[in-house]
């Protein structure tokens, strides 16, 4: 299609080529007027090497061609078609500033920004071409069928499924001690837990099915994104199905971009809802760099609602500063993306064990691009502080710490060769939690094997 295009457009410029020799054989001497092009469109190339065989006869012509814009034009196409993407471009440009009618070029050029990544750019072009009344009929119809299917890419839609079995050693979240210590009467005393609150370790299928819709914009886009997981076991009391919905507004840019972000959480535990959290927040990335890498501010605000607990609804917010990194090196390409933000978590009632908590979590997220797939890290450490003892029956009052840790590793690769719709996945997590008290300490880590595939 990209050749018939370039052909098409040249039969716009051909109706007027005799007439601007013509031109240019009465303002320029006779050595430097450029020849009759019209021989090398008759040859009707299709191929790139058709065109390839265009341009190398082009290019002895340059020096007498400088001010031809049907030169440039031709020039251009024949780069394009061969793949040659930024001599296309100048070429197209140098015949667009000797004529800016020239309706060849135009076509021509509409195509470069597109293949280019300056979809919108295209799409002015393209509409001001069909603007013109004296498009050939065949052209018109071409340059409608191009208007429809780039008017179709600012709006994508996709569903993705993922499928995975894994093993974990605690379903069901418990603490990692079998008994814990009570403050009773100023005497320490120890308990045993009961069988059903110790970790419970089993095989598990995770599922996950989400969709997402992307609608662009020539300054900004959005993006929804609805995802409903599930797992199940053997052990049902832990059964986890979880919607998320999300809404971001992003206005990108090179020097500067920030975007606006929105979304829902529901969480069913055992087959009763558990909470609903409700968020908004924002992050911007000022005109700025170190080095390879950019700074980041963030902001976010939480409601979380627990349905069956309402003393523990609480509002919290956090607030970070971070890098965002793109590397490059003999290993492939990396992105590293830093951050380390401060936490305020407040009770939307009185009488929450441990009243507010304060805090502080550092990420680290790390991506690397392998010659067949692609590896992911993240790192999470995060520590709070209750302002309040958490209970006079836990080590006598005293006020709880919690330090929570985690690693998630994830390798992924297409399953079939060429065909990036459906991969595989191998995920490994671990996290651990410390505490004074002992009833908030774990210890979970999960295995798993499974694929996603991209409809």
């Amino acid at each position: 299609m990209q050749a018939a295009l370039a052909a098409l457009a040249l039969t716009l410029t051909m109706s007027g080529l005799a007439q601007g020799q013509t031109e240019q054989h009465q303002a320029e001497p006779v050595t430097q007027t450029c020849p009759d092009l019209l021989p090398l469109l008759q040859q009707n190339p299709q191929l790139p090497a058709d065109w390839a065989q265009i341009a190398e006869q082009l290019e002895p012509l340059l020096a007498r061609c400088l001010r031809s814009t049907e030169y440039f034009a031709l020039r251009g196409a024949a780069q394009m078609n061969m793949g040659r993407l930024d001599r296309a471009l100048e070429s197209l440009e140098r015949a667009l500033l000797l004529n800016p009618d020239n309706g060849g070029a135009q076509v021509d050029y509409a195509q470069a920004l597109y293949l280019q990544g300056q979809l919108f750019s295209a799409l002015d072009l393209n509409r001001q071409l069909l603007a013109r009344d004296d498009l050939p009929t065949g052209l018109q119809n071409v340059l409608q069928e191009r208007e429809q299917t780039w008017r179709g890419m600012t709006r994508q839609t996709s569903l993705q499924a993922d499928v995975l079995m894994g093993y974990d050693n605690n379903l069901n979240g418990a603490p990692e001690p079998g008994q814990i210590t009570l403050t009773l009467s100023g005497e320490s005393v120890v308990l045993p837990l009961n069988p059903e609150f110790r970790p419970k370790s089993g095989p598990y299928l995770n599922l996950r099915l989400g969709g997402r819709y992307r609608q662009l914009a020539p300054e900004h886009q959005h993006n929804v994104l609805v995802e409903l997981r599930g797992r199940v076991s053997e052990d049902k009391a832990s059964d986890l199905l979880q919607l998320d919905t999300r809404y971001a507004f992003i206005k990108p840019g090179n020097e500067r971009s920030w975007q606006l972000n929105a979304g829902v959480s529901h969480l069913l535990f055992g087959g009763s809802p558990l909470y609903t959290a409700t968020e908004a927040g924002g992050r911007f990335m000022p005109d700025a760099s170190l080095g390879a890498c950019r700074p980041q501010v963030s902001a976010i605000a939480q409601h979380q609602l627990f349905h069956n607990q309402s003393r523990l609804n609480a509002v919290e917010s956090k607030v970070g500063v971070g890098l965002t990194c793109a590397l490059s090196n003999r290993f492939g390409p990396q992105q590293v993306v830093a951050e380390i933000s401060a936490l305020n978590n407040s009770p939307v009632r009185n009488g929450r064990p441990g009243g507010s908590r304060q805090g502080w979590q550092a990420n680290v997220d790390w991506q690397w691009q392998l010659a067949r797939g692609v590896l992911l890290a993240q790192l999470n450490h995060t520590e709070t502080d209750d302002k309040r003892g958490y209970s006079p029956i836990l080590a006598d009052g005293a006020r709880r710490d919690i330090r929570r840790s985690y690693a998630l590793l994830q390798y992924r690769q297409p399953l079939f060769p060429g065909r990036p719709d459906t991969l595989l996945l191998f995920n490994v997590y671990h996290q651990k939690q410390r505490s004074n008290l002992e009833l908030f300490r774990s210890i979970d880590s999960t295995v798993e094997i499974g694929v996603s595939h991209r409809f």
